[in-house]
């Protein structure tokens, strides 16, 4: 744990503990605090994945010049509802979130116990770690939710709409359309075509997931010398967040962008897709998609971390609760 720097005959005084460990929270109460909180998140930022999602796939800017511009255009032409296809499917990333948070906090207990005190290198391997675990279990749901994404959206300036699978999705619920994107990914390409893009996944996410807990805490760490004394944790962490996320979204755009293509059109392997990329965007690969994503990110971070703090701290055992800061 973290402690003020003010001591009482060796004991912490009240409000001195800044960081909850995994050991000092009630379990039954954090994980359904923790699921209500990751879901409702989720719903209020599901829209900016679905317009990063299309934003990604598009062939230069044939059809979206910007993130506003997805947005007007997809709700206008398709329906508000359009900014959720896929949610439900997406959903199931509760399940990934358990495992992904107890996988981070058990990393840094470990290394806790093994004498390892430096925040930043106990975030940045407990992050890796975490994402690992976490895609493993969500590339299929994601490889589903992303292909309900991009069904029917209009091909650039021609009439085609994008239908990589070639389904027939005309007038079929949710769940027929579900059942053909499965029928056909597990057609053409067996159990394997469901985890089509794991390791760019992994190329992805595990750097970004790394990077976002150790720019995490290395801004936490600054914030708390600029900050006066005596500033809200919850706020300082609040602002940490986004700025971490910001930070890490730059750092790992084309990595994104590279695993959403190969996800949606298959389209060879990582660097075969990499190739490909560079050739239609050359520098664009930098920027594609990169607006959405920042949104998503700020917001994202800052929300998620608001209700991952709040709950470590309404999850934390009696004998703690007076020595945590809020």
């Amino acid at each position: 744990m973290t402690l003020s720097m003010q001591e009482n005959g060796g004991l912490p005084n009240a409000g001195s503990i800044r960081t909850i460990e995994w050991d000092m929270m009630n379990k039954a109460k954090f994980y359904p605090l923790s699921m209500v909180s990751s879901f409702s998140v989720r719903c209020i930022m599901y829209p900016f994945t679905v317009i990063k999602t299309r934003i990604q796939i598009q062939k230069q800017s044939d059809l979206y010049r910007g993130t506003f511009d997805a947005f007007y255009k997809i709700s206008k032409q398709e329906g508000f509802t359009a900014l959720y296809k896929g949610f439900w499917v997406s959903a199931f990333q509760i399940v990934s979130g358990v495992s992904y948070i107890t996988t981070y906090e058990t990393v840094r207990h470990l290394l806790h116990q093994n004498n390892i005190r430096d925040s930043r290198l106990k975030a940045l391997i407990g992050g890796g770690c975490a994402s690992l675990v976490g895609q493993t279990i969500i590339v299929p749901f994601d490889i589903i939710s992303q292909h309900m994404i991009v069904l029917g959206m209009p091909e650039g300036k021609n009439k085609n709409v994008v239908n990589p699978l070639k389904i027939d999705y005309i007038n079929k619920s949710k769940m027929g359309i579900v059942g053909s994107i499965m029928r056909k990914i597990y057609y053409k390409d067996g159990f394997a075509g469901f985890y089509k893009g794991y390791f760019a996944s992994i190329l992805a996410y595990v750097p970004n997931s790394a990077l976002w807990w150790t720019f995490y805490h290395f801004y936490q760490d600054h914030l708390e010398k600029i900050l006066p004394v005596g500033t809200s944790t919850l706020l300082l962490q609040c602002i940490a967040a986004p700025l971490g996320g910001a930070t890490t979204t730059i750092l790992t755009n084309p990595l994104d962008i590279i695993r959403a293509r190969l996800q949606v059109y298959g389209t060879g392997n990582f660097m075969r897709t990499s190739l490909v990329l560079w050739k239609e965007e050359r520098f664009g690969i930098l920027r594609k998609g990169l607006s959405a994503r920042m949104y998503q990110s700020i917001v994202f971070s800052g929300m998620i971390v608001l209700g991952y703090e709040s709950v470590k701290r309404l999850s934390v055992s009696e004998e703690y609760k007076a020595l945590i800061s809020w």
